[in-house]
């Protein structure tokens, strides 16, 4: 069970995520998760550096893509500010949306990363199929009623990955 709930990087953000590591282990395309990720969570704020970032990634060789759980009533305002494709209503961690964007980006699992900010959703969902699976802190401390909940559940669950060594 703690290996799928546990990621193999856990960075303080999105920003923190070494792209030339990332392809000396192969990998070549990148999902990422929208809330608290990317942007902070029911807040229309799209930080100028995130953008930078997804640049870079691009630039870098890498395919790239959004994978939410939301219903994204911005959905093609976020598509066009990131300018990379997206998966709505994800129903994260079922593995159906991951592999959709996996064949979409013409990659196999085990090239692929998927970074999100939940253990319970994008880890999971990740790990269930053998992608790199990378953690970030959230960028907001609001959440939806559901997640912060889970929160909970995923303090303890990180606590024990420390404990037993599984998570720096």
């Amino acid at each position: 069970m703690w290996r799928y709930l546990c990621p193999k990087q856990y960075v303080q953000d999105i920003q923190q995520v070494d792209l030339k590591n990332l392809k000396k282990k192969g990998i070549k395309g990148i999902i990422m998760d929208l809330d608290n990720t990317l942007v902070p969570w029911n807040d229309d704020a799209v930080f100028p550096e995130i953008i930078e970032w997804i640049k870079e990634v691009k630039k870098s060789g890498f395919k790239a893509c959004i994978v939410s759980n939301n219903r994204a009533q911005r959905r093609e305002e976020i598509t066009k500010i990131f300018d990379v494709p997206a998966f709505w209503r994800a129903v994260k961690p079922r593995r159906r949306t991951f592999r959709k964007a996996i064949r979409m980006m013409g990659l196999k699992p085990s090239q692929v990363a998927v970074i999100g900010d939940q253990v319970f959703t994008d880890i999971l969902g990740g790990n269930r199929l053998g992608l790199y699976t990378i953690l970030v802190h959230p960028l907001n401390k609001r959440e939806y009623f559901g997640t912060m909940c889970m929160r909970k559940i995923e303090k303890v669950v990180l606590f024990g990955l420390r404990h037993k060594g599984h998570l720096k």
